[in-house]
């Protein structure tokens, strides 16, 4: 499978020169299955882009997945240019924690006075399915949901194509346990051998001193885990709003010179706006 990174920001988007490496659109990962399916993951605002893309590519058919219904996760979703065509067909899955439904948030959000068109206006067909603790399965690939550790909770996910792994668990607060969420051991189960990881690395230990609570991992935390996991890659994710692309690689930096003294041969890195990773 192949996953590309349409938006890798926390909480809300931002733009300027300070931003061009890493981007600033918040969180929409594209997985492209080994026979061209397309699975979304969170509507953030980088959907807007993948929208455009898919729609000059003459795609009508998507799944997508949330997480959960933070704003800065499905923000993106009245810009997705498809769900405004006849032909779309879109499948989505979520668990609708604090909602009725995932129907019910995406209806709110796009309800007057905060949007002018109506999720019940829009011409695609969408087909609505809860999934909140069983596996499920989308064309060839496998799907395992877990518990988040994240206010208001919230689903990671693992994807199995073809004997490949690929883990993604935004919004996860390794070092506080919220309500629903998990221990940090049972993180490293999940995630265990995985060929790629891509963990919430938002927050530095200064920022942390004041910010535990707010659902968000230590980029330390989220290299012990993936270390811990014998993972093969590991993608930090979810950048800070405030974090310029040079800080950013100054993490990048950090994490490399832990991993270096520790002869871990893990690969870390921080994922950008419009990376392909080939799992």
């Amino acid at each position: 499978m192949k996953v590309r990174i349409w938006g890798a920001r926390g909480s809300i988007p931002v733009s300027g020169k300070e931003y061009l490496k890493y981007g600033g659109d918040t969180t929409c990962v594209e997985i492209r299955t080994n026979n061209d399916e397309i699975i979304i993951v969170d509507a953030g605002s980088g959907i807007r882009q993948l929208g455009n893309t898919l729609l000059a590519e003459q795609r009508d058919k998507f799944n997508l997945i949330f997480t959960h219904a933070h704003w800065d996760h499905l923000m993106g979703f009245p810009f997705f240019k498809p769900i405004y065509f006849s032909n779309t067909q879109m499948d989505l899955f979520g668990c609708p924690f604090a909602q009725a439904s995932i129907q019910e948030f995406l209806k709110e959000s796009m309800s007057p006075p905060h949007f002018p068109v109506n999720l019940s206006d829009l011409k695609a067909t969408i087909r609505y399915h809860g999934t909140c603790t069983g596996a499920f399965t989308i064309a060839s690939v496998h799907i395992i949901p877990i518990l988040l550790s994240h206010p208001n909770q919230g689903i990671g996910y693992k994807f199995i194509e073809d004997g490949k792994t690929f883990v993604f668990l935004t919004d996860n607060e390794l070092a506080f346990k919220h309500p629903g969420g998990l221990e940090f051991q049972e993180y490293i189960q999940f995630s265990l051998d995985a060929d790629l990881l891509l963990h919430d690395s938002e927050f530095t230990e200064k920022e942390y001193a004041r910010t535990k609570g707010w659902g968000h991992s230590l980029y330390q935390d989220a290299l012990r885990l993936a270390s811990d996991a014998r993972v093969k890659r590991f993608g930090m994710i979810h950048h800070n709003q405030e974090r310029f692309d040079g800080a950013i690689d100054d993490i990048v930096h950090h994490c490399q010179d832990i991993l270096g003294n520790q002869r871990d041969k893990l690969d870390c890195f921080a994922v950008y706006q419009g990376m392909e990773i080939e799992v």
